[in-house]
C-alpha cells in the first residue's frame, strides 16, 4: 500500500456577494445534505484519517464538520484548520501536509477549486472537474501519484444511500 491524498471540494454554498466577506458564505441546505452525504460515504468505506485538514473559510470549515458527524470521536479529534487551504494551494503544500503521515497514512483535505484539481494535476497530470461535494482521491509514489477515484456527490449520495439532487 501507499500514502493516499483524499481531496474533498466543499458543499453547494451561498452565492458570491451574499455575505460581507467571501470567506463568511457558509453552506446552502443543498451543500448541507452533500456534506452529509460525503460523510456517511467516507463512513460506509470505512476509511480511516490520520488526519483532516480544512480551510477555514466558513463553506470548507461547515463541510468538513458535517461530513464528520458521521465518523467515530477518534476520527472527528483528528481535524483542524490548515490556513493555507483557504486559497493558492497546490501539490508542494499537499505533499508537505503528507509528509507526517506513516508509509500507509491517509490525508484528508477539504478545500476550494481551482486549487484541489490543480493538486490532482500537479500530482498526477489527470485533468478533472472537482464537484462541489465532490471527493477525489491520490495514490502518492515519490513526488506524483495515481488517480484512483473521483466522485459525483451523486456517487457518494449513492454508496451513502441517501437521496442528493443531481449535479
Amino acid at each position: 500500500m501507499a500514502r493516499q491524498l483524499w481531496l474533498l471540494r466543499h458543499a453547494d454554498a451561498e452565492p458570491h456577494g451574499s455575505r460581507p466577506q467571501d470567506a463568511e458564505r457558509r453552506l446552502t441546505e443543498r451543500g448541507e445534505a452533500q456534506a452529509r452525504a460525503a460523510g456517511e460515504a467516507l463512513g460506509r468505506m470505512d476509511v480511516q484519517f490520520e488526519e483532516v485538514l480544512y480551510s477555514p473559510k466558513a463553506r470548507a470549515h461547515q463541510t468538513a464538520e458535517i461530513a464528520a458527524e458521521a465518523w467515530s470521536d477518534e476520527q472527528q479529534a483528528a481535524m483542524r484548520a490548515e490556513p493555507a487551504l483557504a486559497g493558492g494551494f497546490g501539490a508542494s503544500q499537499a505533499l508537505g501536509c503528507v509528509g507526517s503521515l506513516g508509509a500507509d497514512g491517509r490525508l484528508l483535505l477539504v478545500g476550494h477549486e481551482p486549487d484541489l484539481s490543480t493538486v490532482v494535476a500537479e500530482l498526477t497530470g489527470a485533468r478533472v472537474d472537482l464537484k462541489k461535494g465532490g471527493l477525489a482521491v491520490v495514490r502518492l509514489e515519490g513526488p506524483g501519484g495515481e488517480l484512483v477515484a473521483l466522485l459525483r456527490p451523486r456517487e457518494l449520495a449513492l454508496i451513502a444511500g441517501v437521496p442528493v439532487s443531481a449535479d
